[in-house]
């Protein structure tokens, strides 16, 4: 069975079939730059990042686009605060989003157009839904006429009567109908503009995303995604106004990553409920909040707490120690006989990227994927310690686990990298340096081989009572914070 996707246009899994084989033409709504990301774009961002990535682990040509919003209301007016021009603002924040998403370990898309570069391609558009009949215009606006797309509301399965009954028309607005939306506006004093065959103005929200998701990637092509949120109004509307510019179907596959909560509760910034990519990197190492928001199905809802990121880390760092006792026991050369742990670990490092795959295929299925990471992992852990294997098994239960994690974006460091930069991190609240911890390491151990195991014993307790605790292993004495 090959790769299967859920459709949100329809409802339902699908078989994964591009219009061109063997090539994906991929649109992803990118962010508004005002303001800094939240861990809502982080889970967006490292959903389709992920999905790009597998895309091409599959063999697939793919063309990634994600755009940036630069012009918006919100943009405008932060500009208005600070008393600079808006494109002040919007460089400031691209180059904020670019940091976080690199800092999230994200491959670049292929092109990230902006909206203010597209002004002719808008205007193109608009100007075809105005001789089509679909758009009309109100003084120096434009808007799109709802009720002359049949399929309105096809994406979100709502009904036009029922919104229509509790929307109203806005002072100042000029539409006809109230769910109409604008595709041009009129500028207003001290707005930045453009010139258009309406006057003055700029782009409404939804068509930016029409004129560059075609400009890259033709009329009609194979997955547009993003956050349920954009579902309605934003996606909808993309969809009316792309297919009634063109007369053919818009995009083939709609995929929507789930909402996140914090601590069980909707994020939202109007409840103060919400911390920016920055905020959490300052807690939480780069690949464990990307292994978090990994480790549930992209669909379903996540609860961000500092619970279910120190279990994300204490999971990642387990993963770790697998990878580092493989490098261990090659580093020794390897050997042993033909024992059922050795067997068992072959068969499980062999049997992982089938597994793994067979769960990415299913709508990829991140959690199911990771779950297979583990039991490959506890098997490296407990055949490990009671036999030696051989150096070709060793290799295999490596390439295997690292093959899943460059699909992922994860295990990419080495388990001394990864281990301290956990150190480091939780280190600097701690009422001792590191190097003073390292110190009685290495005391406690010269006191063990004098068989001073009282000293040794003392260095422990002294350490512990700071938080600090000490694990011993064949590979020697590491140490994390309790």
């Amino acid at each position: 069975m090959g790769l299967r996707v859920y459709n949100t246009l329809s409802g339902a899994k699908e078989e994964f079939v591009p219009l061109e084989p063997g090539k994906v033409k991929m649109y992803v709504c990118g962010v508004t730059v005002y303001d800094h990301c939240h861990i809502g774009h982080a889970r967006a961002n490292v959903v389709f990042d992920m999905i790009y990535r597998y895309l091409r682990h599959r063999g697939f040509a793919v063309t990634y686009v994600r755009n940036y919003t630069d012009i918006d209301d919100k943009i405008i007016n932060r500009a208005n605060r600070e008393g600079v021009p808006y494109n002040v603002i919007s460089e400031r924040f691209i180059g904020e989003f670019d940091h976080d998403m690199a800092a999230l370990g994200l491959d670049l898309p292929t092109h990230q157009p902006k909206a203010t570069d597209n002004i002719p391609e808008i205007i193109a558009i608009v100007e075809k839904l105005i001789a089509g009949g679909y758009a009309y215009q109100a003084e120096g606006d434009v808007y799109y006429c709802v009720e002359k797309f049949a399929s309105y509301l096809k994406l979100s399965k709502r009904n036009l009567e029922e919104m229509q009954a509790g929307a109203r028309i806005e002072v100042g607005e000029k539409k006809r109908h109230p769910m109409d939306f604008a595709l041009w506006k009129e500028a207003k004093p001290g707005e930045p503009f453009w010139e258009s065959p309406w006057g003055r103005g700029r782009p409404g929200w939804h068509i930016e995303c029409s004129a560059m998701s075609m400009k890259y990637l033709g009329e009609t092509f194979d997955i547009h995604g993003g956050g349920k949120d954009l579902i309605f109004p934003h996606h909808e509307n993309e969809i009316a106004q792309s297919e009634a510019a063109n007369g053919k179907p818009f995009v083939k596959y709609w995929l929507h990553n789930g909402f996140v909560n914090i601590n069980a509760e909707k994020m939202s910034k109007s409840l103060g409920n919400f911390f920016t990519i920055k905020e959490v990197l300052d807690k939480y190492d780069r690949e464990v909040l990307r292994f978090f928001l990994l480790s549930a199905h992209y669909r379903s809802p996540i609860d961000f707490s500092d619970q279910n990121l120190t279990e994300a880390e204490a999971g990642l760092e387990r993963i770790y120690k697998a990878i580092g006792a493989v490098e261990a026991a090659l580093a020794g050369g390897g050997g042993g006989g033909d024992s059922a742990g050795a067997r068992e670990l072959a068969e499980k490092a062999a049997g992982l990227p089938v597994r793994f795959a067979e769960a990415m295929d299913d709508d990829f299925n991140t959690a199911q994927a990771l779950g297979h990471v583990f039991e490959l992992v506890r098997a490296v852990n407990r055949v490990l310690a009671e036999t030696a294997v051989s150096r070709d098994i060793l290799l295999a239960v490596q390439e295997s686990i690292r093959g899943a994690g460059a699909v992922l974006g994860l295990f990419t460091s080495s388990p001394d990298e990864f281990t301290a930069r956990l150190k480091s991190r939780k280190a600097a609240d701690l009422p001792v340096a590191v190097e003073e911890i390292e110190r009685l390491i290495e005391e406690r151990k010269a006191a063990r081989a004098a068989k001073d195991y009282r000293r040794g014993d003392e260095i422990r307790d002294q350490l512990l009572a700071l938080n600090i605790v000490l694990l011993d292993s064949p590979q020697g004495t590491s140490w994390k914070v309790k």
